[in-house]
Parts: C-alpha cells; sequence; structure tokens
C-alpha cells in the first residue's frame, strides 16, 4: 500500500513539475522575441551546416555553425551544454509548425555546437544551404524514464529488488550479516572511514553513508566498490550528474578495476573517455565491421544529396534502412559482451534505463547499486537504478542543495525531499555511518558549520586544521592572508541591491567593487588567480563579476553557489548581494545554500554583505555571530605593512560591535577579520590581551612625548628641544608627527645608534601665532580617552588641516607686506609713477584673473560690497583652474557640482567630475534598461545584406511569375 501511494503521489508531483518545465518554454516562444531569447542564451538564430556523419547507435550528428561568410566566426554567448533536449527549426521561427526535429546536443564550443539526432522528417537529410535555428526545450526524456521506472515499481513482483523495496519502504527492517574481517585497500582511511567501509559491507540490503564537506566521501565509496568487486560482485554505480559520476570513474580507473562508463563521449571528460563505451566499443572485435557499415552509410548519404529525383532518392533510402538495421545488430552484439566482462558499471540515474545500453543485459546482473550525491537526486530518478540489484549504497550529504525543482508547488508538496532524506528521517541512525573527519577546511571555517549542521561532530585532520593562505608558496605573510575568517560589513554605506525587473536575480555592483578590490590584494600578496573562486548567489551577480574580473584574470572562477556545489578552492570570495530597506533576504533564506556557500573554501573566505539586511533571518545570524565571538579585535593593518598604492579596503578599520555607526562616517568595505579559532579560546584571550597591552604602552608613549613637546612650547626662554638618541624608530616617528602639528621645526641628526631629533620654533612665527600654538597646547592637555586604532589616527587626518591654516596665514602675511610696500612707494616722483600706470594698464588688459584667483583675491578685511563683486566677477569666468574664458553669453552649467564652465572644459570628465558622470550613467542605465550609445534617433534603416537578399528574392519571384504567364497567351494566340 505505501508503494502505491507513493507512485501514485510522485506521479503526480512530476506532471506538476512537468507542466511548469513546458510553461515556462511555452512563455518563452510566445511573448519573447527570438532576438531576446538569444540574449538569454536558450536560443541559437540562423546557423548553418558545416558537417554531417553518422555517430554512436547510428544517430545522425551535424554540426552547426555562425555564418562565416559574413564574418561571424563564434557563436553567441548561450547556456547549452551535453546533454539539452534541443529542437531544430527552419527560419520561419521556433514554433511547432517550423520544428524540423528534436535531438540532443553532443557538444559545444565557441565556433559550432554539434546536434545528434535519432531520426528526422525527410529520412535524416539536411540542407547544406539552408539556415537554421536551435532552441533548448523541456527535457522530457527524464521525465518518460522516471515514468516508467515508476510503473515499473508499482507493479514489481518478482525480481532481483523484492527485499530491497520493502526495506525502503519500512515494510520490513534492514538486516545485517556476520561482518568479516576487512582487509583495507586503501590502508589511510581513518576511523570513520573504516567503520563505514564495514558497516556497508555488513549490511543485507541498505546502507547509507553521510559524508559532509570535506570528509572524504569519494575515498570511501570507492573503497566499498572496491571491496564488492572483490568478493565478487557486480556493480551499478550511478549519480545525478555526468561530472560526479566521472569523478568516480578516474578514481576507480587508479586502482585498476574494469569500468565501462555508459553515455555519449562527448559528455565526459577526455581524461575518461578511453573507459567510454564507445571507445571499448571502438576497440573491440567487431570494430572494423561496424566501421565499415558507417562508412557505406555515409557514403550514401552524400549520394542521396546528388540525385536530383525522387526514386533515385528513395533507392539510397531503402539501403540507409537496411546498414542502420545491420549497425545495430553488430553493435548489440558488441556491447552485450563488454557489458558482461565490466566490474563495475557506472553511468547518471537516468543513463541507467531499459532503453539504454542496460537492456542487453538480464535483470539480475547486478549484485550492488551504489548512488553518489543521492541528496542532490529526486527519488525518482533513483529507482531507475535501485530496481536492478538486491543491495543498495546510498551515499551523500542531506544538509546541501537539495535537486533543483522549477514548480515551487511540487517541491512544497514533498518532490524536494531526497530518498537518502527520507530513509534518514523513517529509520534514524540504524542505517547510517557518518564521516567525522574533514581534509579539506581550515579549523575556524569548519566550525560554524559543524555546530549548526552537524551537531557539532566534525573535527579537522591535523594537516588542515591551522593551514592558511600564507603556507602556500609564494605568498606573502599579510593580514588577509593570514586570516581564515573575513567578513566585509557594507552596512550604511548606501551599496543597495540593484532595482531590475527580473525579481528572481539580483545584483549589487557596490559588492562587485569590493570584491574587485579583495581580489586584487589576494592576487598581489602572491595567491594565484585560479587558486580562488568568487561565488554569489544569484546568477546577474555572477555576470557582473564576470565582466569586471575575468578579462584581467581568465583562470580565476566564478560562479553561483548551485554551480560551485561539490568543489573547493583554496580561497572563497562570497558575495550575498542582498541589501535593502525591508531586510528581505530571498532564497538566502535556504541554510542549505549558506552551507554550501561556505565550505567550499580550504584556507580563507571572505564574506561580502550588509549585515543588517541578512541578520533578520535567524540562521545567518548566527554565522556572523560566530565571527564576532571569535574575534575580539579590530581588522587593522600596521603602517609598515601599508603599500603606496593599498586599496582603501584594504585599510579601513570596522568595528567589531553588531550596532553599525551613522552612515556618513561609515566607509565602503569595512572588514571584520578572524584568527584561527583552532588554537583554543584560551590561547586566543591571551593573545588579545597582549595585544592591547601593546597598544596601551604605544598611547602612554604618544601622550609623554606630547607633555614634552607642549613643556618646550610653553618655556620661551628655551630655543630648541633635544631628543635622546635611545628612541627607536616608532618614537622618532611619533615626535615627527607631533612637531608638523603644532608647527615646529623638526630636524634627525646622526646616523644609526647617534641619530636624534630637534625641535624648534619657527623663526617667522608671530605673537598671534604664538598664542594660537599655546590655545592648542591647551586644547590638546585634555586626557585621551582609550580609544581603537581608529581614533588614534585621528591627528594625522587633522594634520592636513592645519597644515593649510599655517599656510592661508603666511599668505595673509605676504599680501600684507606687499601691501605695505605699496603704500611705501606712493611718494614717488611723478616720472616714475607715470612711466608704471601705463605698464600696469597694459599688463592688467594681457593677463586676466581666473575664477579661482578672483575668489582668492578677496581679503578678508574689505567691506561687503567689494566681497559681492568679486563673486560676481568669480561666476562670469570659467570655473576651471586658471581658465579666463567668460561665460556670461557662453557656458555650461555641471549638473554634479553645480559650477559654471566654459564650452572647452564643461564635460564632467575634463574638469573633474567624471566618476560621479561614471555613477549616474551605471544608475541611469540599470534602471532604464537602455544603453545609450551615443546621441540622435536610432538608426531604423535596413541591414545591406537583407536588402539584397529580399531584392533577389523579389527578383526570382518575378521571374516565376513572368514565366507562368508566358505559355497562357501562346494557347490564347
Amino acid at each position: 500500500m505505501a508503494v502505491e501511494q507513493f507512485v501514485s503521489k510522485t506521479l503526480e508531483l512530476l506532471q506538476e513539475e512537468r507542466e511548469a518545465e513546458i510553461e515556462e518554454t511555452r512563455i518563452w516562444q510566445e511573448n519573447i522575441s527570438l532576438k531576446d531569447l538569444q540574449s538569454k542564451g536558450v536560443c541559437l538564430l540562423k546557423l548553418q551546416i558545416g558537417s554531417q556523419f553518422t555517430g554512436l547507435y547510428g544517430r545522425t550528428v551535424i554540426v552547426l555553425e555562425p555564418r562565416k561568410h559574413l564574418g561571424f566566426s563564434t557563436l553567441p554567448s548561450n547556456s547549452f551544454g551535453p546533454g539539452d533536449i534541443v529542437g531544430l527549426y527552419d527560419t520561419g521561427g521556433c514554433t511547432a509548425a517550423s520544428q524540423i526535429s528534436t535531438g540532443v546536443v553532443t557538444r559545444v564550443s565557441q565556433a559550432s555546437v554539434s546536434v545528434a539526432f535519432d531520426d528526422t522528417k525527410d529520412g535524416g537529410s539536411f540542407e547544406d544551404n539552408a539556415l537554421y535555428n536551435l532552441l533548448k526545450l523541456a527535457n522530457d526524456v527524464t521525465y518518460k524514464r522516471m515514468k516508467q521506472a515508476l510503473n515499473t515499481l508499482n507493479g514489481y513482483s518478482n525480481g532481483p529488488a523484492g527485499n530491497l523495496i520493502n526495506v525502503l519502504f519500512g515494510d520490513t527492517k534492514p538486516s545485517q550479516s556476520q561482518p568479516n574481517e576487512v582487509e583495507f585497500i586503501n590502508s589511510n582511511l581513518d576511523d570513520s572511514q573504516r567503520g563505514a567501509v564495514s558497516f556497508a559491507l555488513s549490511q543485507r540490503e541498505l546502507a547509507v553513508i553521510h559524508g559532509p564537506p570535506g570528509t572524504g566521501k569519494t575515498t570511501t565509496v570507492v573503497e566499498i566498490i572496491l571491496q564488492a568487486v572483490k568478493q565478487g560482485q557486480k556493480v551499478l554505480c550511478c549519480a545525478p550528474s555526468n561530472v560526479a559520476v566521472d569523478n568516480l570513474v578516474e578514481r576507480l580507473a587508479r586502482c585498476k578495476a574494469k569500468v565501462l562508463r555508459l553515455g555519449h563521449p562527448a559528455r565526459l571528460l577526455e581524461s575518461i573517455q578511453k573507459h567510454s563505451l564507445d571507445a571499448i566499443l571502438a576497440q573491440s572485435d567487431n570494430a572494423d565491421i561496424i566501421a565499415d557499415i558507417r562508412k557505406d552509410m555515409d557514403k550514401a548519404f552524400m549520394g542521396m544529396k546528388k540525385m536530383r529525383e525522387k526514386a533515385d532518392r528513395g533507392n539510397f533510402r531503402r539501403e540507409i534502412k537496411e546498414l542502420k538495421k545491420e549497425l545495430k545488430t553488430r553493435e548489440a552484439t558488441a556491447i552485450t559482451q563488454i557489458l558482461k566482462s565490466a566490474d563495475v558499471v557506472l553511468s547518471t540515474n537516468t543513463g541507467a534505463c531499459d532503453d539504454g545500453p542496460l537492456k542487453f543485459l538480464p535483470a539480475e546482473h547486478f549484485d550492488w547499486v551504489v548512488i553518489d550525491e543521492c541528496a542532490q537526486a529526486l527519488e525518482s530518478s533513483c529507482w531507475i537504478a535501485l530496481l536492478r540489484a538486491r543491495k543498495c549504497i546510498l551515499a551523500g550529504d542531506y544538509k546541501q542543495l537539495p535537486p533543483t525543482i522549477k514548480s515551487q508547488k511540487a517541491a512544497s508538496k514533498g518532490l524536494s525531499l531526497s530518498l537518502m532524506e527520507r530513509l534518514i528521517q523513517m529509520c534514524g541512525d540504524s542505517v547510517v555511518r557518518m564521516l567525522t573527519v574533514q581534509y579539506r577546511m581550515n579549523s575556524a571555517i569548519m566550525e560554524w558549520a559543524s555546530k549548526e549542521m552537524y551537531q557539532g561532530r566534525l573535527t579537522a585532520h591535523s594537516s588542515v586544521e591551522g593551514h592558511l593562505l600564507k603556507d602556500l608558496p609564494g605568498v606573502a605573510c599579510v593580514e588577509e592572508t593570514s586570516t581564515p575568517l573575513l567578513l566585509i560589513d557594507t552596512a550604511g554605506c548606501g551599496l543597495s541591491e540593484m532595482e531590475v525587473t527580473d525579481e528572481q536575480s539580483k545584483g549589487n555592483q557596490g559588492e562587485v567593487d569590493i570584491v574587485d578590490l579583495h581580489i586584487k590584494t589576494l592576487i598581489e600578496a602572491g595567491l594565484k588567480a585560479k587558486d580562488i573562486a568568487v561565488i554569489a548567489p544569484y546568477n546577474l551577480q555572477v555576470d557582473l563579476l564576470r565582466q569586471r574580473l575575468s578579462a584581467r584574470h581568465p583562470e580565476l572562477e566564478i560562479k553561483s553557489v548551485d554551480g560551485f556545489q561539490g568543489r573547493e578552492k583554496e580561497a572563497v570570495v562570497l558575495s550575498l548581494v542582498r541589501s535593502n530597506r525591508k531586510g528581505d533576504v530571498g532564497f538566502l533564506a535556504e541554510d542549505r545554500r549558506i552551507n554550501v556557500a561556505v565550505t567550499r573554501a580550504r584556507r580563507h573566505i571572505t564574506v561580502v554583505c550588509d549585515t543588517q539586511t541578512v541578520q533578520n533571518h535567524p540562521f545567518l545570524k548566527t554565522a556572523f555571530e560566530y565571527i564576532q565571538d571569535i574575534v575580539p579585535q579590530n581588522y587593522t593593518r600596521d603602517q609598515k605593512d601599508i603599500k603606496p598604492n593599498t586599496s582603501s579596503s584594504n585599510s579601513v578599520t570596522t568595528k567589531q560591535k553588531v550596532k553599525q555607526p551613522p552612515p556618513n562616517k561609515m566607509k565602503p568595505g569595512q572588514k571584520t577579520s578572524s584568527d584561527d579559532k583552532s588554537t583554543g579560546t584560551k590561547r586566543h584571550t591571551t593573545s588579545c590581551l597582549s595585544a592591547h597591552e601593546e597598544e596601551q604602552k604605544k598611547q602612554n608613549r604618544q601622550i609623554e612625548i606630547r607633555q614634552q613637546v607642549e613643556k618646550f612650547l610653553k618655556d620661551l626662554n628655551q630655543s630648541e628641544l633635544q631628543f635622546p638618541s635611545s628612541f627607536n624608530s616608532h618614537d622618532r616617528l611619533l615626535v615627527h608627527q607631533i612637531a608638523e602639528e603644532l608647527g615646529l621645526v623638526h630636524e634627525s641628526k646622526g646616523e644609526g645608534k647617534d641619530r636624534c631629533i630637534t625641535l624648534s620654533r619657527r623663526l617667522e612665527s608671530s605673537p598671534s601665532e604664538l598664542q594660537l600654538q599655546e590655545a592648542e597646547v591647551a586644547h590638546e592637555e585634555e586626557p585621551l580617552p582609550n580609544t581603537s586604532s581608529e581614533t588614534l589616527r585621528q591627528p594625522l587626518l587633522d594634520l592636513k588641516s592645519l597644515h593649510l591654516e599655517r599656510m592661508k596665514r603666511e599668505q595673509q602675511k605676504r599680501e600684507e607686506n606687499a601691501q605695505q610696500k605699496k603704500q611705501q612707494s606712493i611718494p614717488l616722483p611723478a616720472q616714475g609713477q607715470s612711466s608704471k600706470k601705463p605698464k600696469s594698464a597694459k599688463g592688467k588688459k594681457r593677463t586676466k584673473a581666473g575664477a579661482c584667483d578672483i575668489a582668492a583675491a578677496a581679503a578678508p578685511d574689505e567691506d561687503f560690497d567689494a566681497l559681492i563683486n568679486a563673486v560676481r566677477k568669480a561666476e562670469s569666468v570659467c570655473s576651471f583652474v586658471k581658465c579666463k574664458a567668460s561665460v556670461l553669453t557662453l557656458g555650461q552649467l555641471c549638473m554634479f557640482c553645480n559650477r559654471q564652465f566654459c564650452l572647452s572644459h564643461h564635460i564632467p570628465e575634463v574638469h573633474g567630475c567624471g566618476d560621479k558622470a561614471k555613477s549616474h550613467a551605471r544608475m541611469r542605465i540599470s534602471k532604464e534598461g537602455v544603453l545609450y550609445a551615443g546621441s540622435g534617433k536610432k538608426d531604423k534603416s535596413m541591414d545591406p545584406n537583407k536588402k539584397a537578399y529580399l531584392q533577389r528574392k523579389l527578383d526570382s519571384k518575378l521571374k516565376d511569375m513572368a514565366s507562368q504567364r508566358k505559355p497562357k497567351n501562346n494557347e490564347e494566340s
């Protein structure tokens, strides 16, 4: 009864999923233009046939290429891949009426796409000169195979999987055989892996291997398969994806097992193609006969193309039909021999169907079925293989992403529940063995995932427990390479997510900028781009990151979280994208997606996010609280470590608390980092205390030196102050900084150990300036609070303003001196005075002051009317520095800085508003979705090639009509 209920419910949910796929395809075809479909990557337009040949099982394979005679050498960007179901259409469109055939993509390159067809409307012939459209279709092959397997399960009576079905539906309990002494083939297995192998061998019907990230799940599965082969068992090994199957083939082939990989060679990795059915078939005894038959078929195709008469073409079609029949018979015999000789047959879940190569084997051929990555597969797809054996081994991690489902309604009703998760809920730990030692992550990266997802049972192996990026050869020891966990908080920085019409995809340009800076820092430290992965949960963000980074770093891998499952890199940069006032995190609320993203990193992970947005989800909040708990100190960089060209995101300081500073004081790219938690809480606290004590010593030393300088300033009888040579480099730096702040002359004398600093007052210091210095000293006598390194850097920020004020005072003094000299020169003889006036007047006409000079010329002691006149005069001149052109008649007001410029300097990039103009343009493009390539209206003239084609078509039609009219005229005459 349980089986019947399961089958009926699953068939209903599969039908909903199938309808969702069909509806999506229908919407594409009806509501979206062909060009838009091509821009989405699901359609390729106006392709021509480059070549045609006969593939495995007599399939016709055509290679479609862009029109090279028109200069198109590469295909547009697309999402076609091996295994995709596609429809071939004529240029009339992508409708049912214009469809020629459906096929399977076997190979995709930048210049061509190869498609295999079982049959076509005209018997396998394609026009070489015709143009075709290619559209990705919903894959009904997978749906049909799952439906067929469920129907078989519902009526299953006699077969090898009878007991297994009862166990998997809870009718009987799993049983065990007497465990035997196991001699392990791989001697490097840890205790949890050895226990899992022994448990799998002792179970009679079912064993589940739960392998969290980096725990050596594939290594354990390979050992189980090899032990089964050693016992003389025949094993069918499956996985939901081609990549997972190929990974197992590689590992088993190294151990000298007799493996056979089912599937088209074009869909396989090059390294394992020699183990494919096609490659082994080519080396069999029947290979020469099969090759001769294929040659005869190719000749028949060529002959049929040359024939114009239908009768002659019919003869070739009959010959091709007979050759195909003989080819299938020969291939069936050869394939059966190859399948029976293999110890392990590997395929995808759907590749283990009855209408594939396995149909040549008897029903009870396999003893075991092993399904790897079972948690990522639909349960209905697992039943395609499960019905072939009496025992199954399921391996995977149900705490990572479930299978991808388009119908959210079907997923909520239970379609997303995997077989592995269902069995763990039903049977509990009695059928499960979990691997607990991980060999990938630094313990600080592992700790959060272990605590939140795996009941704290994971431990890091000693080889990876404390490894960092700085331990890699050629990588420098800087803050970023010494930190396993790094949080770059964008809260309050205004880096909001992009507003796009497609609500399913999100982007964040500000986070792209920050990721770019951090990648640059890692690469400058010596880390190779191929060891870094950039992950984002949204496809739009992935596209933005690729546009920014791929050209400069071709080896950098940029993918979505879903696309990177099962992979690992030394360093991972994760952009969470979401930043909004509502606190909406979208599908980041899926806990397993975050688990996958974080556990891809080996030595370093950086999370770029808006904590105020993502902390609204409880699970994400625990992640950031964890980071904050293990990072007691701020992320700062010593002055000696800062490079001259270091980006702002590397040297900025962040408060560790969750409470953020006001937005106007925040800077993009705030960072919070962690040390290695594996050293333990006690050691961590000790190191933090020592760092705090060292910082306190530096503050006390600064206060002590400042007091000495202030005492020197108060004592006017003392002309200079000399500090002893016992000062270290840091003390001397503090002296220089304090002296520069207070406007004193500071000079270093001596070399090596005899080096010392002498301070003295400036000779030109006026009484008013001395009073100002004393006021500054009195202000500085206030006690310094115990602040962070950010507060300590504040005097450095004031240094510039103090210097500008001092320069302004000196400028005023020089102007006063010049004015006094001018007044003293008035009583000169009239002759000298008259001789200078024309020169002065002439010079005034020759050199006209610019806006900056006019505004600076207005002295503070002038009356209000003079100041107004100066401002009016400044507004009548171009605001560009040293430009003297008038803007009263012709001028342009800049919308960014609100200043008037002449026509030569009105462009924002010329007068200094380029960054604001670029930002405005990006915002406009992102909101309107239109790229403004230039001024003027859009060119609506017809393409010359299309115009010539239409003209030829018209001439041809007129010629045909003229030829049809001539016979009628002859009959009438």
